[in-house]
């Protein structure tokens, strides 16, 4: 029986308190690991680490989950930080920029959420808009500080994500940044009413695909289905375990959580 494919799913570094504890702990919403384990696949944390570490790790996992999360360093890409901004955390944005180079040299499979979706991006030279209330003049991505909201994105025809969810839907969202240029290698997949960019996907990669949008927080599971199974799939996945193959190919309500958004 094949063994259920190892997704790597990336961490805040952050102090955190439980039980009588407080100190500095690598933390996730168990949102992302349980929406993984539903969808057949295995996980395991890939809390920062030192960037050289981070081919080692990738060989031994079958995709990655790049998660949501705090503010690029706009440094990054070239921009002087917004006074909205918050303050940069080098520790993860090194870990993780390495861990998604190591993954897309393997061509692992790959999901963006959120900020991970924005290191995407900026990994393949793009630009983000800093404070998107600057940009759409309203906070509808992000109204409530601490909660996911919905709003509406429709999903461009002909692309992968368009095809995992098609037309207009509402998605858990909490945002105030977004993709400005898109970087090289990338198209939109899909956008909100007021044009920012919701969803990017590769070109040059088997799957490698970014949402603006948490997936891990709605019922859009096609989204995590179809990671996992493109991570257990034998065309692919560049990992230690199906013989490290490396085969490139062009692309073919505040406080609510919303266990139901899609159907």
């Amino acid at each position: 029986m094949p063994q259920p494919p190892l997704i790597g799913l990336t961490t805040y570094l952050a102090n955190a308190q439980w039980g009588e504890w407080d100190l500095p702990a690598a933390v996730l919403p168990a949102a992302y690991t349980a929406c993984v384990q539903a969808a057949g696949g295995r996980t395991v944390l890939l809390p920062p680490d030192e960037p050289d570490a981070a081919a080692d790790v990738v060989g031994r996992l079958d995709a990655i989950l790049l998660t949501g999360g705090e503010d690029l360093d706009p440094a990054l890409y070239g921009a002087a930080p917004h006074p909205r901004t918050g303050p940069p955390v080098r520790e993860r944005d090194g870990w993780e920029r390495a861990v998604l180079a190591a993954g897309l040299a393997r061509d692992l499979p790959v999901l963006g959420v959120c900020r991970g979706m924005q290191l995407m991006n900026v990994h393949e030279g793009g630009t983000l808009i800093q404070h998107l209330p600057d940009s759409v003049g309203h906070d509808g991505h992000n109204p409530y500080q601490g909660h996911f909201c919905a709003h509406a994105v429709t999903t461009v025809p002909g692309t992968r994500v368009g095809a995992l969810l098609p037309g207009t839907h509402p998605v858990a969202t909490h945002h105030h940044q977004a993709v400005d240029r898109l970087g090289a290698g990338l198209i939109v997949a899909a956008h909100a009413a007021d044009d920012t960019i919701e969803a990017i996907e590769s070109t040059r990669y088997r799957f490698a695909l970014g949402v603006q949008w948490h997936p891990e927080m709605g019922g859009d599971a096609p989204f995590i289905q179809a990671l996992v199974a493109a991570a257990g799939s034998a065309e692919g996945a560049g990992s230690a375990r199906t013989g490290g193959r490396n085969t490139h190919a062009t692309r073919n309500g505040a406080g609510r959580i919303f266990p139901t958004l899609i159907s």
